[in-house]
């Protein structure tokens, strides 16, 4: 089982509804090459060495220039998957504010989804209407007891929890994949080495159709955008948590006045009529067809700095080269580091195990790409050695 901190310890197993649950069912080990660099769950993970053999998993976590590590990532992946009628489940999560509710969600989310699910049944009947539904209320039932946890222990302990994360979720079988959405990681399909975007990011800024859809929303809830951030303060406007934007908006709106983030004038103007971060995701099917590879999961760590297109690329000459999924995903997070992410940077990858790497030609890079990242090398070998030579007088 996963380490929880104390306190979360305490509300599961207080908890009468999560006190029922069998954990000792739950065969939980940890992938970790480095306790700072790599880190997932697995659950019963298959090896991700060997051709056509079935969905094989990569995973992989850096840490960029931020204080804490606040991502994470999921893949239940049994051996045998009789509860999900053929499904593997995997998950990235991007935590803010802290890791308490990164912590909580890689835990409970994926309980939530197999019972909204009905253990899988839903997958297996595919019936898109139901699915859907069923993914909205295992998300919300999520959020709700994540909420009610940070409520709890803040009173409990006297400090605030102003966490949250988002999350990106799949439900992978054969020939189909669900995906279940909130906040600003994606999930991209590699066809014939083509990169397919399959999620949109909820973010509260920008002039594509979602990002307009999410300000609507959000002033009608009676928020405000500054500097493309929700009250000045967050840039996703879909996540698990966020209390301050949920049950304790008031609050927020008080504790901005003393920290003389706006006036108390302004405050007392201030309406709200809905949350102003939700919960609420955006469900994707997507057939897998004979061209589908692999599915790659990442946080805004890999996306702000790499393109889909060019991760794609990325890893299938990493696959044609050595076959190691579990390589691939580390070094595409390391890729992410080297072009000056600044983010933490998660990673996930699905081989469907459906493509002979050894037998496929390497693609050849973005070759604009490649000029960028030499100049690049160029000017920092350069200001190397002109920092060297004024040092020596």
């Amino acid at each position: 089982m996963a380490l929880w901190s104390p306190r979360l310890q305490r509300f599961l197993f207080t908890n009468t509804n999560l006190s029922k649950i069998d954990f000792k069912k739950t065969n939980t080990n940890f992938i970790t090459r480095n306790r700072r660099r790599c880190s997932a769950i697995a659950i019963d993970a298959p090896s991700s060495y060997g051709l056509a053999s079935g969905i094989r998993w990569g995973s992989a976590k850096l840490q960029g220039a931020r204080e804490e590590m606040e991502d994470d990532a999921v893949i239940v992946a049994n051996n045998n998957i009789d509860d999900l009628q053929g499904f593997y489940f995997a998950a990235v999560f991007d935590g803010h504010a802290g890791f308490s509710s990164v912590n909580f969600l890689r835990e409970e989310l994926y309980k939530e989804c197999v019972k909204a699910l009905q253990g899988g049944q839903l997958l297996d009947n595919k019936d898109f209407i139901e699915i859907k539904n069923a993914l909205q209320e295992a998300f919300h039932n999520a959020d709700a007891k994540l909420l009610n946890w940070l409520e709890t222990t803040s009173e409990e302990e006297d400090d605030d929890d102003e966490s949250g994360a988002t999350a990106t979720a799949i439900f992978i079988g054969n020939d189909m994949l669900y995906i279940s959405h909130v906040g600003d990681s994606c999930a991209v399909l590699s066809q014939s080495g083509n990169a397919e975007e399959l999620t949109n990011s909820h973010r509260p800024y920008g002039r594509n159709k979602v990002s307009l859809q999410e300000i609507k929303r959000i002033r009608e809830a009676g928020g405000w955008i500054s500097d493309g951030r929700i009250c000045g303060d967050i840039s996703v406007s879909r996540a698990f948590g966020d209390i301050r934007f949920k049950t304790k908006k008031n609050e927020m709106l008080k504790k901005g006045v003393e920290e003389g983030r706006w006036s108390e004038k302004f405050a007392s103007r201030m309406k709200f009529f809905e949350d102003l971060v939700i919960a609420t995701p955006d469900i994707y099917q997507v057939a897998l067809g004979p061209d589908a590879e692999f599915v790659l999961l990442a946080t805004d760590g890999l996306w702000d700095y790499i393109k889909s297109s060019d991760a794609v690329s990325f890893i299938r000459n990493q696959l044609r080269e050595h076959g190691d999924v579990q390589v691939a995903s580390e070094a595409l997070a390391q890729m992410a580091l080297n072009q000056y992410s600044q983010d933490n940077v998660t990673i996930v990858i699905a081989d469907l195990g459906r493509t002979d790497w050894r037998n496929l030609p390497i693609q050849e890079q973005n070759i604009a790409y490649e000029l960028i990242q030499a100049f690049a090398t160029i000017g920092i070998v350069s200001l190397g050695i002109w920092m060297s030579s004024n040092a020596s007088f």
